[in-house]
C-alpha cells in the first residue's frame, strides 16, 4: 500500500490550496517546516534551511524517526529561519522559494526570478529521488571514473579497486553528490544505491527497501557558492602541514639498512628537494618496513635499529610515513569506552598498535586497503587517523594518505587514486580524475607518479611527463613496482632495481632507457619550481580550508558561462591564477591549449597570449604549458632543499598586468595549530592595472610583522623593487 502524507490542523494564513497537499508546519524559531504524526502507513516530510544556500529534506515513516545524524554531514546547531508565503501557497528560504505538492510528491525550489533552479521527487515509498539535471554537464560522483561528465551515464557505486576502470581512472571512491555548473548540487544520504543519469531528469534508486531518506540541496549564484555550500554541509578541508606540500619518495623492497638510509643521503648530496620518505610494507614486497601484511613491527633485516634512523631522518629534515593496512573488521571511533572498546577490529585498540611508532618518530602514515569495509567504517578509519594521531601530539598536525573514505574525508586527510596503470591512457585520465574530485570537496589528492602498474608504457618520457602533472598536484610522491625507476635519478642507474612481477615484460625496461642523463635535470627543475612555488601553494591551500575551493579546479569554476571551459577535461588551474596543461602524449612537440577568455600570460617566456580561443604551443621534453591569468599576483620563493629550510632571500611577489588582480597570500609556523588562535600572517595584495600600483594591506585577524622584505615584480618588464612592508598598507608603483 502507498504510504500518505500525514495531515494536521492547519495554522492560521496557510492557503486552502497547500493544506490540501501538505500541511507544514513551523517549529523552534521558524527554522523548520514538518508535517508529524505517528500514524502507520504514513510519512513525515521535513525541511530544514541549514544554511542560505543548503537544504535538507527529509522524508522518513510517521513511526519511525529518521536517524539524528546522516553520515558524512556536520552538524549544524544554528540553522536559518524559512518563513510561509503571506498567501501560505509557498515557503520562503532566503531569496529562494520552496513549493511541496503531494502526488507525486515534489519540492521545487525557485529564484527570486521565479526560474525552477531544481525540483526533486520522491516516490512514496523513498526508495527512488528523482531531480533535474538541467542543460549543463554533470560532475561529482566521487573518484574512479572515466570522463567528467557524468551525464548519459549509470553507476552503481560500488567502493573500492575490483572497478572496471581501475588500470586508468583509479580505485572507485563513491560520493553521492552531483554538481552542475548551472548553480546547484545535490547529495543523496544512506543508503545510496544507483545512480541513472541518462534521461532528462537523475533517477537515484536504492538497492535497499528504506523509506527513510535524506536529500540535501545545494544552490548559488557562482561555483565558488556551491562548493562553500557543500563544504558547509559536509566540512571544510583540514588545514595539513607544509611539510606535506613537499614532495615524496615512496620505496617498495628494501635491501638493507644501509639502502634505506643512502637514498636519503642521494636526496641531499644530489641536492634533489625532499620532505618525506614512504616505506611500504612487507606483505606487498619481499621485504617492506614491517614483519608481515598489518604488522606493526620493524623488520629488522632493513630497520634493525629504527629509533636512530628515525633520528638520521629528522636530522636531514626528511619525514617518515609509514604504509599499514586494517583489520578486515575495523569499526568504531577513538571515544569509545566500556566493552565497545576492547572489542577485536575497534579503533581504541587497533590505534593503540600505532602508539609506540608515534613515540619512536613516526611522521604520518599510509592506511590502504579496506575496500571491503562498510561506507561507515571507511569513513571511521579516516577520522581515526587524525584524532589518533593529534592525541599523540597535540601540538603538530596530522598527515594520513587514504585508499578510501566518503563524504567528509577531507576533514582529515588525504587521498591518492589507487594502483593504476604506466600508461599514457592513465596519465590522461588522472588530469580529469583529479579535477573531479576537487569538484567533490577532497582537494588533497595525487597519483602514483609514473603509474603502479608498470607496462612498457613506462619509458623515461613517460615518467617526466607524469612527474611534470604531478608537481601541479596537492600530492608531489613517486610510487610504483620496479620502484627504483621512480627515483629521480632511477633512469639513469645502468639497472631498474627490483622488478617486483615486470619480469613478465620481455626486454623491459630498454638498456637505452637505463642510461638517460636528461630525466634527473628535468625533475630538478620541476622539484625547484614546486619549491619555490610553495608560497603561492600554502596560500591556495589556506584557501581550500577557509573556502571549499580546490586547489586544482574545473576550469567552469571560474568561468561557469563559458560553454568551452566547461567541456575541458585536460588542463585545469592550480589556485587562482595558474593554468596547467600535462603533456599527455608520446613524442609530442606541441601541445594544443584552450584559455578562457581574457589576457594571459605563458609563464617561461613572458610572453602575453589573448585567451578565448585554443593556442599551439611548442613543448621539448623539459617543458609543459603553464600560464598565468593577467592580474594575477605569484608569491615565489627561493628553491629549497625542504620545506623547513629557511633563508635570507625575501619573497617575490610576480605582478602579471593586463587586468586588475587579488591575492591573499598567508603564512603561519605550517606544524601547528596555533593559526587557531590569530598566530599567521596575511597580506592581501591588490594589483590596480590602470594606474600600476601594487597594495599590500595586513588582512584583520592576522599578526602583522613590522619591516616584513618582500621583491615585488611586473612581469612585462622585469625589474624588481625591493620593499619593506610597514605599518597597515604599503603601496608601490610597477
Amino acid at each position: 500500500m502507498t504510504a500518505k502524507l500525514t495531515r494536521r490542523s492547519v495554522l492560521s494564513g496557510l492557503g486552502a490550496g497547500l493544506a490540501q497537499s501538505l500541511l507544514l508546519r513551523q517549529v523552534s524559531a521558524a527554522n523548520l517546516f514538518s508535517v508529524q504524526a505517528g500514524e502507520p502507513g504514513k510519512l513525515d516530510l521535513k525541511l530544514t534551511a541549514i544554511t542560505p544556500h543548503v537544504l535538507h529534506i527529509g522524508i522518513a515513516p510517521a513511526v519511525a524517526p529518521p536517524p539524528v545524524r546522516e553520515l558524512g554531514i556536520m552538524d549544524h546547531p544554528h540553522e536559518v529561519a524559512l518563513a510561509r508565503s503571506a498567501s501560505g501557497s509557498y515557503v520562503n528560504w532566503g531569496k529562494y522559494r520552496i513549493q511541496v505538492a503531494e502526488n507525486p510528491l515534489r519540492i521545487t525550489v525557485a529564484d527570486e526570478a521565479q526560474k525552477v533552479r531544481q525540483e526533486i521527487e520522491f516516490e512514496k515509498d523513498s526508495t527512488s529521488v528523482r531531480f533535474l539535471l538541467g542543460s549543463q554537464p554533470l560532475f561529482g560522483m566521487g573518484e574512479g571514473l572515466s570522463g567528467l561528465d557524468r551525464r548519459g551515464t549509470r553507476d552503481g557505486m560500488r567502493n573500492g579497486e575490483g572497478s572496471p576502470g581501475l588500470r586508468t581512472a583509479g580505485a572507485r571512491v563513491s560520493i553521492p553528490w552531483l554538481i552542475s555548473p548551472e548553480g546547484w548540487g545535490i547529495f543523496i544520504g544512506q543508503p545510496v544505491g544507483a545512480f541513472n543519469l541518462t534521461g532528462d531528469r537523475g533517477m537515484v534508486q536504492s538497492s535497499v527497501a528504506n523509506s527513510t531518506r535524506n536529500v540535501y540541496l545545494v544552490l548559488g549564484d557562482t561555483p565558488a557558492d556551491v562548493l562553500r555550500g557543500y563544504a558547509d554541509l559536509t566540512g571544510y578541508p583540514h588545514l595539513p602541514p607544509l611539510w606535506s606540500l613537499g614532495y615524496m619518495q615512496s620505496h617498495r623492497t628494501l635491501a638493507s639498512r644501509d639502502e634505506v638510509l643512502g637514498i636519503a643521503k642521494t636526496f641531499r648530496e644530489k641536492k634533489l628537494p625532499c620532505d618525506a620518505l614512504i616505506y611500504l610494507g612487507t606483505g606487498f614486497c619481499p621485504s617492506g618496513w614491517n614483519t608481515g601484511h598489518g604488522s606493526f613491527t620493524f623488520n629488522a633485516d632493513v630497520f634493525p635499529d629504527p629509533r636512530e634512523m628515525l633520528r638520521e631522518f629528522h636530522e636531514q629534515h626528511l619525514k617518515v610515513v609509514l604504509h599499514v593496512v586494517p583489520p578486515y573488521d575495523f569499526h568504531g571511533k577513538l571515544t569509545d569506552t566500556g566493552a565497545a572498546a576492547h572489542e577485536l577490529g575497534d579503533a581504541v585498540p587497533y590505534w593503540a598498535e600505532h602508539m609506540p611508532l608515534e613515540e619512536i618518530g613516526v611522521d604520518g602514515w599510509w592506511p590502504d586497503e579496506g575496500d571491503s569495509l562498510p561506507v561507515t567504517a571507511r569513513l571511521e578509519r579516516n577520522e581515526m587517523y587524525w584524532e589518533g594521531q593529534i592525541k599523540a601530539h597535540p601540538e603538530r598536525r596530522p598527515f594520513a594518505l587514504h585508499r578510501n573514505g566518503y563524504a567528509g574525508l577531507q576533514r582529515y586527510g588525504w587521498l591518492w587514486s589507487g594502483d593504476i596503470d604506466s600508461s599514457w591512457e592513465a596519465l590522461a585520465t588522472q588530469v580529469m580524475n583529479g579535477i573531479n574530485v576537487g569538484l567533490c570537496g577532497i582537494p588533497y589528492w595525487g597519483t602514483d607518479t609514473g603509474g603502479f602498474v608498470p607496462t612498457r608504457e613506462l619509458t623515461p618520457e613517460l615518467y617526466v611527463r607524469w612527474f611534470q602533472f604531478s608537481a601541479f598536484c596537492p600530492l608531489f610522491r613517486s610510487h610504483g613496482r620496479a620502484w627504483k625507476l621512480r627515483l629521480p635519478w632511477g633512469w639513469n642507474m645502468g639497472t631498474p632495481g627490483p622488478l617486483e612481477g615486470a619480469e613478465r615484460l620481455t626486454g623491459w625496461p630498454r638498456q637505452q632507457d637505463l642510461h638517460n642523463d636528461q630525466v634527473e635535470p628535468i625533475c630538478r627543475k620541476y622539484l625547484e619550481l614546486r619549491y619555490q612555488m610553495l608560497p603561492y601553494i600554502y596560500s591556495a591551500v589556506e584557501q581550500a580550508h577557509r573556502t571549499g575551493l580546490p586547489l586544482m579546479r574545473a576550469l567552469w569554476t571560474a568561468w561557469p558561462q563559458d560553454a568551452k571551459s566547461v567541456l575541458i577535461e585536460d588542463e585545469y588551474l592550480w589556485g587562482d591564477h595558474f593554468l596547467v596543461a600535462p603533456v599527455l602524449e608520446a613524442g609530442a612537440t606541441s601541445r594544443k591549449s584552450y584559455l578562457p577568455p581574457g589576457t594571459w600570460w605563458d609563464f617561461w617566456n613572458n610572453q602575453r597570449v589573448e585567451g578565448g580561443s585554443e593556442v599551439t604551443r611548442e613543448v621539448d621534453l623539459t617543458t609543459i604549458p603553464l600560464y598565468v591569468r593577467a592580474g594575477g599576483i605569484v608569491a615565489m620563493g627561493p628553491v629549497r632543499q625542504h620545506t623547513a629550510e629557511h633563508g635570507e632571500e625575501p619573497v617575490t611577489l610576480r605582478v602579471y598586468p593586463g587586468a586588475d588582480g587579488r591575492f591573499s597570500w598567508y603564512e603561519d609556523d605550517g606544524t601547528s595549530f596555533r593559526y587557531r588562535q590569530s598566530e599567521f600572517t596575511r597580506i592581501d595584495c591588490a594589483w590596480d592595472d590602470a594606474s600600476r600600483k601594487l597594495t599590500m594591506a595586513w588582512a584583520a585577524g592576522s599578526r602583522p610583522s613590522s619591516g616584513r622584505k618582500v621583491w615585488v615584480q611586473a612581469m612585462d618588464h622585469g625589474a624588481k623593487k625591493l620593499v619593506t612592508v610597514q605599518g597597515h598598507i604599503t603601496t608601490v608603483n610597477l
